[in-house]
């Protein structure tokens, strides 16, 4: 990355290449025309906060390079000094899949970290968790209103009586009935619920509520569950037998919870996911980049790393390709890229449909460009592995799993994959957070964080006002990965109770 500053109050813009010949602009607010810069460039325009801004002057069709990558063509002539905004940028066209390299490139293995722990619970099957929860899991939607009236009861009469016990989540989803449940692609949500069902940070407790009729029987919510872990609504005689019934079996699982104590683990026992979302030109900046150097020493200590987003990597796909750590690896990648380009085609859009107006607002002209910065989360680190949707990790290392990019819909799937915790990469801002799992929030820009210093976990921001370095930050994220995950530190997210619902993808029918 090559920054261009003179002080703090400065005129600031930031170019990731020396090849690039654009760079976005770094200050709060933005700059004004007139501006000039260290260089000697003038903006001819009003150029917003993390918008990019012509280095040279551009002819109609040119490349426009940023990260040293070709993110669109000029539109029409571009002289230097100006705005380049959404409308000046000709979106190219996505790498092809069948001519990418493979595992030629596979990155050295980094020293390896020793000795970092964090204190977390060991569950009966040997793996670990980070929080001590009670999850009750559904077959169908139909029974979600009695969970939930059942769930505020236990809150209010049980769980007091509890106090090593996190909290109770209801496994709430809108699959389970009307449903096509033998198509193929139905695999995808079935195993997203199965997996989601045994999280560790369940602790193997089960507890499966189905109505007694839906597609999904309640036993395959959890294969080879005992008979007493499933309660069927149409077997109890009326609202308050079904809510005494539920509330009973929580309580015998509450007392086997509540014994459980926290030990010291090897940070190799975690699983991290990495997500981004209401991202901004900064993104690729500062959080991600910082992320990914937290991403790869966590590899380095042994832990499991997961970074997804189909359409937010598919423009960036040649770059990870080389970095897989063996053919099969990459034919895998390929695989899962041309699976959800057909799904892509089925609606009949394209990738380009991912940028939101947000996003465009932040700077980010378009897909490639977003696309350039949400890889940057993954580190240096070799692929090791690749998981299509929903589906649970087995491997350490980094591994990518094909989600969508929805925040919703891949916090749910990165969660089946079994996340202990998840680092949220946000320039414009959300209060997303999950039940299941903390969510450790970090902004981009140090605005972002005076604007909400209770949601943002970590100012990244600080990178671009040359305060910090991307290192500086990657440690910090990376410590308070252990504090977090040992719960000695609260996110923010948890802090005020900000979960987010859980979002099944199904690709498959409903009927």
């Amino acid at each position: 990355m090559v920054v261009m500053e003179q002080n703090a109050q400065a005129p600031l813009y930031i170019k990731m290449d020396e090849a690039d010949n654009v760079a976005v602009v770094a200050n709060d607010g933005g700059l004004p025309a007139g501006t000039v810069f260290v260089s000697s460039l003038t903006l001819l325009e009003h150029v917003p906060q993390g918008h990019k801004v012509a280095l040279g002057d551009l002819k109609k069709g040119d490349p426009i390079l940023r990260y040293n990558e070709v993110i669109g063509y000029a539109a029409q002539d571009i002289k230097a000094g100006s705005w380049i905004e959404e409308s000046l940028v000709k979106l190219p066209t996505a790498p092809e899949l069948d001519e990418l390299p493979l595992s030629n490139k596979v990155p050295q293995a980094l020293a390896p970290l020793e000795g970092y722990t964090f204190e977390g619970y060991r569950n009966p099957d040997g793996s670990v968790s980070t929080k001590n929860l009670l999850g009750i899991s559904t077959s169908v939607q139909c029974v979600a209103g009695v969970l939930n009236q059942a769930v505020k009861r236990i809150k209010a009469e049980l769980l007091p009586n509890y106090p090593n016990v996190d909290d109770v989540v209801a496994l709430n989803h809108g699959y389970g009935c009307g449903v096509a449940i033998n198509a193929p692609e139905a695999v995808v949500p079935i195993r997203t619920i199965q997996n989601l069902a045994t999280h560790p940070n369940f602790g193997g407790e089960v507890i499966v509520i189905g109505l007694g009729c839906e597609k999904l029987a309640p036993e395959r919510v959890v294969p080879g569950c005992d008979k007493g872990d499933i309660i069927c609504l149409q077997d109890h005689k009326g609202f308050d037998a079904m809510i005494q019934k539920i509330l009973q079996e929580a309580k015998v699982r509450l007392e086997r919870l509540n014994q459980r104590k926290r030990v010291t683990c090897p940070a190799s026992e975690l699983v991290i996911g990495l997500q981004c979302g209401g991202s901004d030109a900064l993104s690729g900046v500062t959080a991600n980049p910082a992320v990914g150097f937290a991403a790869d020493l966590l590899v380095r200590a042994g832990a499991t790393v997961i970074f997804s987003e189909v359409t937010e990597v598919r423009d960036a796909v040649h770059l990870l390709t080389p970095r897989v750590v063996s053919e099969e690896v990459g034919q895998a990648l390929i695989r899962e890229m041309k699976w959800y380009d057909r799904y892509l085609e089925l609606g009949e859009v394209d990738r380009s449909a991912n940028t939101t107006p947000g996003n465009k607002k932040g700077g980010l002209a378009n897909i490639v460009e977003k696309a350039m910065g949400s890889i940057a989360k993954s580190g240096k680190s070799a692929i090791v592995g690749v998981l299509s949707p929903g589906e649970k990790v087995k491997q350490k290392g980094l591994i990518y799993a094909a989600t969508p990019a929805s925040d919703f819909v891949c916090g749910t799937c990165q969660l089946a994959s079994g996340i202990h915790l998840q680092v949220f990469t946000t320039g414009r801002g959300t209060p997303y957070g999950l039940a299941m799992a903390p969510v450790i929030k970090v902004g981009t820009r140090n605005a972002l964080k005076e604007q909400w210093p209770d949601l943002i976990d970590v100012n990244a921001g600080r990178i671009a006002a040359g305060e910090v370095t991307i290192e500086d930050v990657g440690w910090e994220i990376f410590r308070l990965i252990l504090e977090v995950a040992s719960g000695r530190k609260e996110t923010w997210a948890d802090h005020w109770g900000l979960h987010n619902d859980l979002c099944l993808f199904n690709p498959a029918p409903i009927t």
